[in-house]
């Protein structure tokens, strides 16, 4: 990046990476909060009450995630960011002021409409005002600051908490600090980022590619100069302008299953989804029963904290430095690989009984294997496939089969496990891990050190008349 203004890029990628903190803390703080507001709220005997509770926010995200395609497009990017801090602000309070059920669900639905926009938004926003060279590196900071806010959020809890002396019965844990307290400080901690997230998103630019094709190419061309100076801005236009004037159609959620735009569309679709189905996700989820069944006692947060989200953190790290590389499609076939083979080994160990510290070096495996691959590597092939005029629908699209994608994982987990155990379970991600390596081999282009535009051609001939294949 030595030709480029390295600070005014750092800075409005990490701004709007930002989202991807509050989508990572808002999205694992309530785990922290379950014990103590289901006694305040008076649900801890009913099972549906707690579903509710806890996958309300899901719904939200999955209203936002589509959302997010027209409103980006129709108010900008910029807007949209400042639109989902406020999101993530009001609800943040909402959540920890509630005094009765009802609004404490309402306020989390409204949560989750600004996870689903921020998870679209963010790396959308950085893989279109990111030079090509860096871009995967820049785009892999959303998936970073994700894996930031689910360890503040876990040491948040954590630290909020007090002690829960031996012998507490419900009624008492109900009336201690935690239990009237400490859980609305949990979703309180959120206003500061939230806050910071809204006041420095009024000093980042719009996205130049949002403003070409609105057709107001002078201040797309002011914000590309300060990025990279005149030669790159001039060059970056013609591009843009070039993809434009190929055009006929106006983009939009209409285009989206078009003849020129289905493989890519597909492709979108189905890396977000595997990214949930890979499995790994499911660790986080249900970290304690997991190592419960390997003949582990887990019982307090730290514990969790070091075992999945530090190496979820340090080896996101090492796929923001490998990204630019090695390239997209080697790293998500080798995390495809990586997994199903880890998967293999750790459900034969559970069928064969195995317990102590290998169950726990295959789970951290596999978490690192993850997280230096699938995690990062779908969001920046997501911000970065699909042509400038339909990236918002198409991008919004693929995140919903994303969260979908969550959904079904987090509800199926407890089924498969007690129905095939642990070994059944894992084995079945295994076999998903092989069909995600075998659909990437066959189906996946490799991205790197190409433009958006570049990659436009390459993906979708169709709409710039230079092939005629479907």
């Amino acid at each position: 990046m030595e030709t480029f203004n390295r600070r005014f890029i750092y800075f409005i990628c990490l701004v709007s990476a930002m989202g991807g903190l509050l989508f990572g803390y808002d999205w694992v703080v309530i785990g922290g909060a379950k014990p103590f507001y289901e006694l305040y709220f008076g649900i801890s005997q009913s099972a549906s009450m707690q579903g509710l509770a806890m996958s309300v926010a899901l719904l939200g995200c999955m209203i936002g995630a589509m959302l997010c395609g027209t409103l980006a497009d129709r108010i900008g990017r910029k807007r949209l960011l400042i639109v989902a801090s406020l999101i993530f602000l009001l609800s943040s309070w909402a959540v920890g002021a509630a005094h009765v059920f009802s609004i404490f669900l309402v306020s989390r639905f409204v949560c989750g409409i600004g996870i689903g926009l921020a998870s679209g938004l963010s790396p959308m926003y950085i893989a279109e005002v990111a030079p090509t060279s860096v871009r995967g590196r820049l785009v892999s900071l959303n998936q970073l600051t994700i894996v930031i806010g689910i360890l503040a959020a876990q040491i948040t809890n954590w630290l909020i908490a007090d002690a829960i002396p031996a012998g507490f019965t419900p009624a008492q844990i109900a009336a201690s600090w935690n239990g009237q307290m400490a859980w609305r400080w949990m979703f309180w901690a959120a206003i500061v980022p939230s806050s910071l997230f809204f006041i420095l998103s009024l000093f980042i630019p719009e996205s130049p590619r949002w403003l070409t094709l609105k057709g107001r190419d002078d201040e797309a061309t002011s914000i590309l100069q300060r990025i990279g100076g005149t030669a790159y801005a001039i060059a970056e236009i013609a591009d843009i302008q070039a993809s434009r004037a190929a055009a006929h159609e106006q983009g939009g959620l209409r285009l989206l299953l078009a003849k020129p735009f289905r493989k890519v569309l597909i492709i979108g679709i189905v890396i977000a989804f595997f990214q949930q189905w890979c499995g790994t996700n499911v660790i986080f989820n249900y970290a304690q029963e997991i190592f419960q069944s390997a003949g582990y006692q887990i019982g307090d947060v730290l514990f969790n904290i070091v075992v999945t989200g530090i190496a979820n953190l340090v080896f996101t790290f090492v796929a923001i430095y490998t990204v630019d590389r090695w390239g997209r499609r080697a790293l998500m076939m080798l995390g495809a690989g990586g997994l199903c083979g880890i998967y293999l080994i750790l459900g034969t160990c559970y069928y064969f009984h195995v317990s102590g510290w290998f169950m726990i070096v295959l789970v951290v495996a596999a978490i690192a294997c993850y997280a230096m691959t699938l995690g990062p590597c779908t969001w920046v092939l997501l911000a970065e496939i699909f042509p400038n005029r339909i990236r918002a629908a198409a991008v919004a699209t693929s995140t919903f089969a994303l969260w979908v994608g969550s959904s079904t994982l987090t509800y199926t987990f407890p089924l498969l496990n007690k129905s095939l155990g642990s070994y059944g379970t894992f084995w079945i991600y295994s076999a998903v891990c092989l069909l995600g390596f075998i659909f990437m081999l066959r189906m996946l282009p490799e991205t790197k050190g190409r433009s958006l535009e570049e990659l436009e051609k390459q993906l979708c001939p169709d709409i710039s008349g230079e092939s005629e294949e479907a």
